[in-house]
């Protein structure tokens, strides 16, 4: 079942208006605008702008963050990656999917942000995270060890890798909360000369769910999408583990397995 933030009917309605799609575009080709950035992009005021940003926002199509005194405006493509994984992905050949995933990717700002709402409790969503077992269900196949206390160091691999995937260290761990660390992708030549980034996973509950929100920053202009596209599939793929038991058997979900 797919639900977060508004439902699936606040998706389908905030992207059946052109200029919310032109927005979403907007971000897609350069993430983490203000309200005054976007505003010079589109024929109409400022009060206009803010009000379709509050409908994607709603949708949880669009998330924002507030850096001083401006806020930030980042693109969430989860939503629309569940929407392919419950309809599009039943029809559509596995390569279209791998294109929805991968080639529709642009150059990387310093900040990606995805957000997803989960109906389960924030221990077992710290669980899901941390274990390296329940871990591969869900992370291409790979498994993330550490013992997740600040200053110590995690792996990232998996048995059929040559050599592990990745590796990083542990910076904040505030369970069943926050959890910060940082990642070096080491599964190809062109990951690994882009260094370590950030990842942030932050839960908050919401009733009888869960809003995860992941921050994957510290990212060089114009990074190597491998490093953060593949976001938008584990999440989903987490999702539907967590609520259903299932395993999410989209292109490349078990790269790994």
């Amino acid at each position: 079942m797919v639900t977060y933030c508004g439902g699936v009917d606040a998706v389908f309605r905030a992207l059946a208006d052109p200029t919310r799609r032109s927005l979403l575009d907007e971000l897609f080709r350069e993430d983490g605008q203000t309200l005054s950035a976007l505003e010079e992009r589109f024929p109409m005021t400022r009060f206009g702008v803010m009000k379709h940003l509050k409908q994607l926002e709603d949708a949880g199509l669009v998330v924002s963050r507030r850096r001083g005194r401006e806020k930030h405006h980042f693109l969430n493509p989860v939503p629309i990656r569940l929407v392919h994984d419950r309809w599009v992905s039943k029809y559509a050949e596995p390569w279209a999917a791998a294109l929805t995933d991968i080639k529709n990717r642009l150059e990387a700002p310093m900040e990606k942000v995805f957000e997803i709402y989960i109906r389960t409790t924030p221990e077992r969503l710290w669980e899901a995270i941390i274990d390296p077992e329940i871990r591969a269900k869900y992370n291409f196949g790979a498994r993330v060890e550490s013992d997740w206390t600040p200053g110590s160091r995690l792996v990232m691999g998996a048995p059929k890798a040559n050599g592990l995937l990745g590796e990083g260290e542990v910076l904040e761990a505030d369970r069943p909360r926050r959890l910060v660390h940082t990642m070096t992708a080491l599964w190809s030549d062109e990951v690994k000369s882009e260094g370590a980034s950030r990842v942030t996973w932050e839960i908050e509950p919401i009733g009888d769910s869960c809003r995860l929100t992941v921050t994957h920053d510290q990212l060089r202009d114009g990074a190597n999408a491998e490093l953060y596209g593949g976001w938008p599939m584990i999440l989903s793929g987490l999702k539907t583990w967590l609520e259903t038991g299932e395993l999410l058997t989209t292109p490349g979900s078990l790269m790994y397995g």
